[in-house]
């Protein structure tokens, strides 16, 4: 349980098996006997630890099937939607595939999303990996229907976020100890809010750049 983190695939591990895959999928009925085959390799990881030392250790069948479980091997990719990814940089194909794999977009307005930011990042010169990541996370958190409700809601998110900026700016630095005490001390916790700020201040920055891809 300490160590499943290291065996949670992320995007980028992720990618590796999207680039392979292509438009392929494999599906759910063939994950067990998959996760069989590699734990009767079996399968070995290498771990490195803070004294520079390597270890080896099997992976026990449970942390293989986690692994393979969170690959998203089901997923697939619509042929538009992957031919327009086959023009993109080279080194940021991977990446994208695996993003277009993700299950945000099975829904035909969110494909349409993803389809029509492709399509106008390219030709308006202005496409970049970290933008088709941004767009992922406001699919998954924010959730538009379709490309309709996604441009409808950019000037409000766009609104509420630059009010939340404005409020999460206002606070000032401690200016003594005494008083920093009095407010928790080790306990404050304005270095989350900074973070949430931070993460605020880029979300907006996102949809500044977003809508001027969708409008070129």
């Amino acid at each position: 349980m300490i160590l499943s983190p290291v065996f949670t695939p992320r995007l980028s591990d992720q990618a590796i098996f999207a680039e392979l895959l292509g438009r392929e999928s494999v599906g759910r009925k063939q994950w067990p006997e998959l996760i069989v085959q590699l734990v009767g390799r079996p399968v070995r990881a290498r771990l490195v630890t803070l004294d520079a030392k390597a270890h080896t250790v099997e992976l026990r069948e449970v942390t293989v099937e986690r692994y393979v479980h969170r690959l998203r091997l089901e997923g697939t990719i619509p042929p538009e939607t992957f031919r327009l990814i086959e023009q993109l940089p080279a080194e940021d194909r991977p990446t994208v595939k695996a993003i277009a794999r993700k299950s945000a977009w099975e829904n035909p307005g969110a494909a349409e999303i993803l389809d029509r930011y492709l399509k106008a990042a390219q030709a308006s010169g202005k496409y970049s990996v970290s933008d088709a990541l941004a767009l992922l996370d406001l699919i998954e958190g924010r959730k538009p229907a379709n490309f309709a409700e996604l441009v409808a809601n950019i000037p409000r998110w766009r609104e509420a976020l630059r009010h939340q900026i404005e409020v999460a700016a206002g606070p000032k630095p401690f200016f003594s100890q005494d008083v920093e005490r009095m407010h928790g001390g080790g306990r404050d916790q304005r270095g989350a809010d900074d973070a949430r700020l931070t993460a605020k201040e880029k979300e907006m920055a996102f949809l500044e750049r977003l809508t001027e891809v969708l409008e070129s």
